[in-house]
């Protein structure tokens, strides 16, 4: 997905942006000025924003830059309306990113609903639809696209939104621009990109980023390297490329840790090693030709291998069931070493056409994707040493636990029409139809089970309009989306024979597709400098996906729950008062279970009544920005977040009351300071004021009261484990252009 500014009638419409909004009117202030935005994945001809029936939310590189949010998931949660982060894993490249609370998570069981693409490829993996941020080249990144709802144009898991992004080129940004930063906690960053516009219309852009970091929790050290490079020529109406990326990264989590360890040590580690090693390699070819009569044809072919390593000490079913007083002859203190291997293959092409027929934008494509997954686990006699660390008995052998091999072919066709009616009123319309079909072969401990073959279809329809009256745009749009049932989820739907994450998986039950319908309306008003927008949306999802907990063990199982409900408000505004840019938004999001039901959540079943807020969610977020040049030297910034209390995972029937996460308020700093035209150095603080807090909640069995093993049968009780939030940090760097 691209997002070209043209010249337009339309005054600063870039000042909607929830995220920066600032970054094109720097550019060229004086300038009137408009955003064109392509309606899908691919690149196309594409159509005003202002003619969109839904407001969205848009970044270029220069307003990331100047956030210096650390990473692309921190800068999305602090600046872009809507989005909040669950901090479940410690580390920052691991963080599950919400949109009016659906989430783009790399945890294995979280219930997915963002879809997410980088140069009109889709990035969620196919075992679980997760998403490796740490496999994103961010020092390519040109823009950043936030698309809400349900949108069918975007395919399979665009329940609640998209995320597009798009890469820089040697056409787009020459030059050379490298960045070197250190911060607290051992946190060292290095980037490097650079374009060239070469003879015959060619050219070449690579970039490459390297990240290690201590880990300011204990036993939370991580690595990240990835490589980007593509060239390209335009000749005549012929604009093609081919980019390469390659990344491997080393990151470790913690996950939560109970209250008592928490309020004593807020850095602790409650069981390690827990460790993820992931591999990428991407393969894409772009290809956009401009036809006669203002048409465009757009191919993307690509070719997808990922990997993944996991280590991770739990706590053995005998050690659950002696702490729990079940099984006094049960040995003290028995271990799990798990070990588990994801080989991942995608690839696939997807064609779009484009015209911009006056009154009528038409486009229409298709998209054929098909992945294969092999995955296994084994497990290790272990034990836990004094600090809790799972060590391996070398005495036990590994042995197989449970394997998989499964793959998906997923089918697409669409076509849409914005079509101005008249002027100032502007209808879409818009369809697409999915087939996919999903099959897989499971071992256990059963031996090799039959293989089981699962068929989806689904035709996803559009509608919306966009009115102007005045400076003022009032727009209204329903849509709807599906999302299919992955491998891993297939494999591990059984309440009588539960799985472990990341995943024993034991049986095949039919799961079906989940169903989500949005309807948003809204407005978005423009008056000079100052613009304002404001959106109320309501999506309800027919047979959710949910991560079933089923024991005090990991183990557990998927499920369809029968409707949730996600609506609410967002309001976003924004002001420039001469060299001073302020910025504000609001959300109210009312995310719940939407029928009776039961979930089996840690060590509990609990009773869903139709009204019961979703775990991890906050209802309130208010979002503060501002970036103030007292002079042209100096650019000097601030954002701050509120965010307000969260439903721990386990709790959502009430039963434990006081246990909710409480709310937080978070200030981050930034500097930088101009040398001349092509040294610049900077600095940023976050949580400035050292704020002790926590983003997410969960019910669980503390095997370790006091943070010591148990030693008596009923030793152990239920606690609340929370996600502590990092402290206040400091980090400082230069950066040059050339």
């Amino acid at each position: 997905m691209t997002a070209t500014p043209v010249r337009t009638r339309l005054a600063a419409a870039a000042l909607v942006l929830a995220g920066a909004p600032h970054a094109a009117a720097q550019e060229e202030p004086a300038m009137p000025r408009v955003e064109v935005v392509g309606i899908a994945p691919q690149s196309g001809v594409g159509v005003d924003r202002e003619l969109l029936p839904y407001s969205v939310q848009s970044a270029g590189s220069k307003a990331i830059r100047q956030a210096q949010a650390g990473n692309l998931a921190a800068f999305m949660a602090r600046n872009l309306n809507g989005v909040n982060v669950n901090d479940v894993s410690g580390s920052p490249f691991q963080t599950d990113i919400t949109f009016r609370g659906f989430r783009a998570s790399p945890v294995l069981g979280a219930s997915q609903g963002i879809s997410v693409y980088l140069d009109g490829v889709r990035v969620n993996e196919p075992f679980g639809d997760v998403l490796n941020w740490d496999m994103l080249p961010e020092a390519a990144i040109a823009s950043v696209l936030l698309v809400p709802g349900s949108n069918p144009l975007y395919g399979l898991n665009t329940l609640g939104g998209a995320i597009s992004l798009a890469t820089k080129s040697g056409r787009s940004h020459p030059g050379l621009e490298a960045e070197s930063s250190i911060g607290d906690n051992g946190q060292r960053r290095f980037d490097l990109a650079y374009g060239a516009q070469l003879r015959d219309n060619w050219h070449a852009f690579v970039a490459a980023t390297g990240f290690d970091d201590a880990g300011w929790r204990d036993h939370s050290a991580g690595r990240i390297r990835t490589v980007f490079m593509k060239v390209g020529r335009v000749r005549g109406d012929t604009d093609w490329s081919v980019a390469l990326l390659g990344g491997q990264s080393r990151l470790r989590g913690n996950g939560l840790l109970p209250d008592e360890l928490y309020g004593d040590n807020r850095r602790a580690a409650y069981t390690f090693p827990d460790e993820t090693r992931n591999r990428l390699a991407q393969v894409t070819f772009n290809l956009r030709q401009k036809l006669d009569e203002g048409a465009t044809v757009s191919l993307t072919a690509y070719t997808r291998n990922s990997r993944r390593d996991t280590v991770n000490g739990d706590a053995a079913e005998a050690f659950a069931d002696y702490a729990a007083g079940d099984a006094a002859e049960a040995p003290l203190h028995p271990a799990t070493f798990n070990t588990t291997s994801t080989r991942q293959r995608s690839e696939g092409a997807a064609l779009h056409w484009s015209v911009d027929g006056g009154a009528h934008r038409l486009a229409a494509g298709a998209t054929i994707d098909r992945n294969r997954v092999r995955f296994a686990q084994f497990e290790q006699a272990a034990f836990f040493n004094a600090e809790r660390g799972v060590v391996a008995d070398a005495g036990e052998e590994r042995e197989p636990a449970a394997a998989v091999t499964g793959s998906a072919r997923m089918l697409g066709a669409y076509a849409s029409d914005t079509w101005t009616i008249r002027p100032g009123a502007t209808l879409t319309l818009s369809a697409r139809f999915n087939h996919a079909r999903v099959g897989n072969t499971l071992t256990n401990d059963s031996g090799q089970q039959p293989p089981e073959t699962f068929t989806y279809r689904k035709l996803n329809p559009a509608i919306g309009l966009a009115q102007e009256v005045g400076a003022v745009t009032l727009f209204a749009n329903i849509a709807q989306s599906n999302r299919v049932p992955t491998v891993i989820e297939l494999g591990c739907a059984d309440p009588a024979q539960p799985c472990r994450l990341p995943a024993g998986l034991q049986s095949d039950p039919f799961l079906e597709q989940v169903v989500s319908r949005t309807f948003e309306a809204g407005l978005r008003w423009h008056a000079g400098d100052a613009a304002l927008s404001a959106s109320l949306y309501r999506t309800a999802n027919r047979n959710d996906i949910l991560f079933l907990s089923a024991g005090s063990s990991q183990q557990g199982y998927f499920s369809n729950f029968a409707r949730t409900l996600h609506q609410g408000l967002d309001l976003v505004a924004s002001r420039r008062f001469g060299q001073l840019e302020a910025r504000a938004s609001y959300n109210y999001l009312q995310a719940v279970f939407d029928a009776d039901g039961r979930l089996f959540a840690g060590v509990r079943e609990v009773g869903i009544t139709r009204g019961a807020r979703i775990a991890g969610l906050p209802r309130h977020a208010f979002k503060l920005g501002a970036d103030w040049k007292p002079w042209p030297a100096l650019s000097l910034g601030a954002d701050a977040q509120a965010i307000s209390s969260l439903v721990v995972q386990g709790n959502e029937d009430g039963a434990y009351a006081g246990w909710d996460v409480r709310g937080y308020a978070l200030l981050n700093l930034r500097a930088s300071y101009r040398l001349d035209a092509h040294w610049e150095l900077f600095v940023r603080v976050t949580n400035v004021g050292d704020r002790r807090y926590e983003s997410y909640g969960a019910v669980a069995t503390d095997l370790f009261p006091h943070g010591r093993q148990a030693m008596q049968p009923g030793d152990a009780v239920q606690a609340r484990f929370i996600a502590p939030g990092a402290p206040r940090s400091m980090a400082a760097g230069i950066r040059a252009t050339f």
